[in-house]
């Protein structure tokens, strides 16, 4: 089985890095492959809506997402972590989801499966922000579980830490770093 880890962070080391780290461990307890996507160190640009895809359901733009799709072809879970700034995922991970508009117009253009091969995948989001109110991660669900419903990912869950702001403050949450490192195992045990 493999796992995805989508880093979408542009701070290295921070704490959705940490997480992600700790869901990825936790999986590969289980036996899993493992590898992480860091968007930051990546060179793409985001999606032009010049609309090439909708002929061949393949992005035009040859620059690092090349490498992403294929990643995401290759990956059984796929788990995607982003702060929130100003309510919402990274500029990253945002364009990124914006890339796969080629994946949508393979799936709702050309009627054909966005991703090859063709085989259940599982989807998980992991997040923090420093607000602490109730709809802090609304819009980012959205926009997340949009993306792995576009390619044919069932969304399985999320971690979601409200007043983590400061680097390194996911370990003043109590339990945080052990409840990655289960959802890991879960997401390739059941």
């Amino acid at each position: 089985m493999k796992v995805l880890g989508i880093a979408g962070s542009p701070r290295r080391g921070g704490n959705t890095d940490t997480l992600l780290a700790e869901v990825l461990r936790g999986a590969a307890e289980k036996g899993a492959e493992t590898k992480t996507i860091v968007l930051s160190k990546l060179k793409y640009v985001s999606c032009q809506h010049c609309d090439a895809c909708l002929e061949k359901g393949i992005c035009k733009i040859n620059d690092d997402m090349q490498q992403v799709y294929k990643e995401l072809a290759e990956a059984d879970v796929i788990v995607l972590a982003s702060p929130m700034q100003f309510m919402g995922i990274t500029a990253e991970a945002k364009a990124m989801i914006d890339r796969c508009q080629a994946l949508w117009a393979k799936k709702y253009v050309l009627k054909v499966p966005p991703l090859e091969p063709v085989k259940e995948r599982k989807g998980f989001f992991v997040s923090v922000g420093g607000r602490k109110v109730p709809n802090l991660f609304e819009s980012a669900l959205v926009v997340v579980k949009t993306f792995f419903r576009i390619i044919n990912v069932t969304y399985t869950g999320d971690l979601l830490f409200t007043g983590v702001d400061e680097k390194g403050a996911v370990a003043q949450h109590p339990s945080s770093l052990q409840q990655a490192f289960l959802a890991g195992q879960k997401l390739v045990t059941e």
